[in-house]
């Protein structure tokens, strides 16, 4: 089965489920905060859904990550 997530698009929702917020997020993986959010951008475009909540709800269904 073909991923949907990039290695580090994984590592970013992967802290966003788990409260992480776009400041720890940038601090843990050693990069910028407009990095994290170009990540969180593109997977919503890749998904085609409204903004990070439905992002994370669809990533569960395709099972790219858990909670």
């Amino acid at each position: 089965m073909k991923r949907i997530l990039t290695k580090r698009e994984k590592e970013v929702f992967e802290l966003l489920v788990n409260n992480y917020d776009t400041k720890e997020i940038a601090y843990r993986l050693n990069i910028s905060e407009k990095t994290v959010r170009n990540h969180i951008s593109n997977v919503i475009l890749k998904l085609a859904v409204k903004g990070r909540a439905q992002a994370v709800v669809e990533l569960i269904k395709c099972n790219e990550i858990e909670i």
